[in-house]
């Protein structure tokens, strides 16, 4: 009896071991790894920001938890190949414009809230007008963890040089549906890449053929671009990329961007 009791102990803690070493690690917000972030604005002077969850420009509407200043953070690693890609795009005078790159924990769980609030569609029809808001984590728009949050993923786009203005948004303006042609949606100094940015429409697949063949041609520059470079895209965003070898796989970090 003594046996079967001691086996059972065992087992119980060799599955406990496995799924601690399975389960992604969530950083305490000081974690010491942090000064393996560098800010890419710092970085890069030349890249554009646009880093579009610290002011209200964006799906939920409001500035966003753990954004305190307008800038990106990526890991070194990320950061020297996005360098390597602005000096490809320097060459036909062009820049690369960010919209986010690192994502403290705690804005991923502002957009979980926002989610489940099921009455709040200040923004539907911008950025989801044809999805059901009570259908967003069934169909991945939004996910209790974010590969931002490990620190090498990055949100952007193309902007010729020198930058076209953008348009001025102001909270409560009239909306128009980020899967309009570029002179009917909200006018952003991007080249046109077919839809808005964080537009929740099958349009933003990167491959859509949908897709005027001038936007499918600015995506594939942006895509070949970015992985010639060690980057890898998400196919149903044509702005989202993560670094192919990220030296934080498992760790998603939640310290605030300052």
């Amino acid at each position: 009896m003594k046996k079967k009791v001691a086996a059972r102990r065992s087992l119980s803690l060799l599955a406990g071991i496995i799924l601690s070493l399975t389960l992604p690690l969530v950083a305490a917000a000081g974690d010491s790894n942090r000064d393996r972030f560098v800010d890419v604005g710092e970085y890069i002077p030349s890249v554009v920001m646009d880093i579009r969850y610290f002011g209200p420009h964006n799906f939920v509407g409001e500035r966003i938890d753990g954004y305190n200043a307008p800038k990106c953070l990526l890991t070194r690693e990320a950061a020297e190949a996005l360098k390597r890609v602005q000096a490809d795009l320097g060459k036909f005078s062009l820049s690369l414009k960010i919209y986010d790159c690192y994502r403290p924990q705690r804005a991923v769980n502002h957009f979980v809230r926002w989610a489940k609030d099921i009455g709040d569609t200040r923004t539907k029809k911008e950025f989801y007008p044809t999805v059901d808001k009570s259908r967003l984590f069934a169909d991945g728009y939004i996910a209790e963890r974010s590969g931002h949050s490990r620190g090498s993923t990055l949100d952007l786009t193309i902007v010729p040089v020198p930058v076209p203005e953008q348009e001025a948004y102001h909270p409560g303006r009239e909306l128009s549906a980020c899967f309009l042609p570029a002179s009917d949606r909200f006018r952003d100094s991007s080249i046109d890449m077919g839809t808005g940015f964080d537009c929740f429409h099958t349009l933003a697949h990167t491959a859509n053929k949908e897709v005027g063949p001038v936007q499918r041609a600015n995506r594939l520059l942006l895509k070949t671009l970015m992985e010639r470079q060690g980057f890898v895209n998400y196919d149903l965003e044509w702005w989202h990329f993560t670094l192919k070898n990220e030296p934080f796989p498992n760790t998603y970090f939640d310290f605030p961007i300052d």
